[in-house]
């Protein structure tokens, strides 16, 4: 498992991404979550992550399949309670996800996510945002390379203490979506689709 520490201005985001990348390429389970530290997410929705990952496995003629938690998800099962503020910086950082990114993903920033190890390999070897949009170039090589995702409704809370300054992040990301899709689309980034 790896934690991914609360997101803060004291941590510089470069240094966390490199550790996190680092850490889910050595690690050596069958599955992989990854989850961020400030405990937003509950540990016990794990076991709804688990099953579904174990079914997509079984479903798919291949090893590779991630779940991820959700927030966003419609049914009564999934509990988030956030600032309205947050709410439509939310709203409008997902329109922009789905316009020039990832698709079939409803929450790409939920810090809750469950991959087998053959997924994390695939996707975290070409990752290159280090910023707080790397989440959503991960789910954007999943996509092209046609591993299954798979999203989970979690309970979620927001955690007081944030660092994030919302507006300035909220912007930082959306520079970095529009550099996902043109530097793919342009050629400048290439996705390896040699599994190791």
């Amino acid at each position: 498992m790896i934690r991914r520490p609360p997101r803060s201005t004291l941590f510089p985001y470069t240094t966390l991404f490199r550790s996190v990348k680092m850490g889910v390429l050595r690690c050596r389970g069958k599955h992989i979550l990854f989850a961020d530290a400030d405990g937003a997410t509950k540990f016990k929705d794990l076991s709804k992550l688990i099953d579904c990952i174990n079914d997509s496995a079984a479903d798919s003629e291949s090893d590779e399949a991630i779940v991820i938690g959700s927030r966003a998800h419609l049914e009564e099962e999934s509990i988030a309670s956030r600032s309205f503020f947050r709410t439509i910086l939310m709203h409008g950082f997902h329109s922009m996800v789905k316009l020039f990114c990832v698709r079939s993903v409803r929450d790409t920033q939920c810090g809750f996510k469950l991959f087998t190890r053959a997924a994390a390999r695939a996707c975290f070897v070409n990752l290159h945002v280090s910023g707080w949009a790397f989440d959503v170039e991960l789910l954007y090589i999943a996509e092209k390379l046609g591993i299954t995702i798979s999203e989970i409704p979690v309970t979620w809370t927001e955690i007081d203490g944030s660092k994030i300054v919302p507006v300035l992040s909220w912007l930082q990301m959306g520079k970095d979506l529009v550099l996902i899709w043109l530097r793919y689309t342009a050629g400048i980034w290439t996705i390896d689709s040699k599994r190791k």
